[in-house]
This record gives C-alpha cells, sequence and structure tokens, in this order.
C-alpha cells in the first residue's frame, strides 16, 4: 500500500512516516500542497490513501482536495487539523475528505483510521487480480498458480514481492523502466542502492522458479523488464 502524506509539521510528518514504514507502508512525505499535487499528477504513481494536512503552504489541504476531486481523482482522504468545530468537519466532508482527525491525536488512532478507509477502498474492488493462471490475492498477500495439472499452488509473498508482481500484472506484456519501478515501488527521494530493482525481481523470481515460472518476468535490455504471457 503506497500512502501520501502532506505535512508541514516537521515533528509530526516525520513520526507518522517513521511508523507507518514499520507497517510496511509505501509513504511519501512532502509538506506543501503543491508539492502534494505534482505528486498526484504522476502517471507513474498510485496511491492508495491520502493523508492531508488543512493549513499548508502554498496550497491547503482542502484546495488540495477540491482541486481532485474536480479531477475526477477518487482517492481516499484522511484530513488531519487542528480545526475542530462542526462548520469546520463540514467543510471539509463537503470538500471531498472521506474521514477527518482533529490534532492532536494518537497514533493508534491514525492507524485504525487507516486501516478503515483501506477496507472501505479495497470493499469497492476486486478482492483478487487474475492475469491468465496467476490470481494475485489480496487478503493474505500471495500469488495463486494454477499448474498444467490443475493443482493450485500458493506462495507467499513479501510486501515488496506482492506490490512488485501486481505492478507487473496491471500491466502485461509492457515493458516497464527501472524508473517506473522505483517510482512506483520505492519512497520518493529514498536512498536506494543503484540494483535495487533487479535485485528485488531476482528475489521474485528465485520464489516463482519452484513451480516453473522463473522466466515470467523477462528482461528486455537496454529497455527494463516485462511479465511475459502466453501466447
Amino acid at each position: 500500500m503506497r500512502i501520501l502524506l502532506i505535512e508541514d509539521e516537521e515533528d509530526l510528518g516525520i513520526a507518522i512516516k517513521r511508523l507507518l514504514l514499520q507497517q510496511n507502508y509505501v509513504i511519501d512525505w512532502v509538506t506543501s500542497g503543491q508539492e502534494g499535487l505534482y505528486l498526484l499528477e504522476n502517471p507513474n504513481i498510485t496511491y492508495n490513501i491520502g493523508i492531508f494536512d488543512w493549513l499548508l503552504p502554498e496550497l491547503s489541504g482542502i484546495e488540495l482536495l477540491k482541486i481532485i476531486r474536480r479531477q475526477k481523482n477518487s482517492l481516499p482522504v484522511l484530513m488531519l487539523t487542528a480545526k475542530d468545530t462542526m462548520i469546520d468537519k463540514i467543510t471539509g466532508l463537503d470538500a471531498g475528505a472521506d474521514d477527518y482527525l482533529i490534532k492532536p491525536f494518537e497514533m493508534l488512532e491514525l492507524f485504525a483510521r487507516i486501516r478503515a478507509l483501506l477496507r472501505r477502498n479495497q470493499e469497492i474492488k476486486p478482492q483478487q487480480l487474475k492475469v491468465q493462471n496467476l490470481i494475485l490475492d489480496y487478503q493474505i498477500n500471495t500469488i495463486k498458480i494454477e499448474l498444467k495439472s490443475g493443482k493450485i499452488e500458493i506462495i507467499s509473498l513479501t510486501n515488496k514481492e506482492f506490490h512488485l508482481l501486481e505492478f507487473f500484472m496491471r500491466h502485461p506484456q509492457q515493458i516497464l523502466t527501472r524508473s517506473q519501478l522505483l517510482d512506483q515501488l520505492w519512497e520518493i527521494g529514498s536512498d536506494t542502492i543503484s540494483n535495487v530493482v533487479a535485485a528485488q525481481i531476482r528475489l521474485l523470481r528465485k520464489k516463482l522458479n519452484q513451480y516453473g515460472y522463473g522466466d515470467l518476468i523477462e528482461t528486455v535490455y537496454g529497455l527494463g523488464y516485462r511479465l511475459k504471457l502466453d501466447d
């Protein structure tokens, strides 16, 4: 799951990002609404949830929310704010916020609200992603493979392996560059080693190879990688 956090209070931003990383979320943290809008309009990045502070420099969280709703962006958004009057809550919800959390708050409550928004969003989406004989199960982070014998093998995946394979399955037969994979699976500006994509793909291939699918993800030399499907 990838989260966009827009919060200009440095201590709070650091604390939220650190704790969400511990929960295995991919999280991009920026400090202005304009930076947030730039990321949301990047076609190579897909977010599962947004956490917007109300009062932000350049472009407020409410203004940003109105912009993305006009763009028909249905990203679930949790607003963080010190504004606690009924009128403020109505303003936030009417602007398109899905939930509202008043500062100061406990981190446990933040996590609970994030989980609730993610569950609510998943309820209107398929619980599985199927491409030919591959079935990605969102409930338990596994890949089910239907072998030629008809038997179903279930492979447990790490969080990173799951999202990597999901990205390939959402773009079958499409060449995905190293930059595209970095943008989607690692935090913006994260300190990653130069061969991190190749290393992660190698680990995923090794796991798939146990069931005869080691060549499922092919290297297109000089360009990137591609999920190779049967004709």
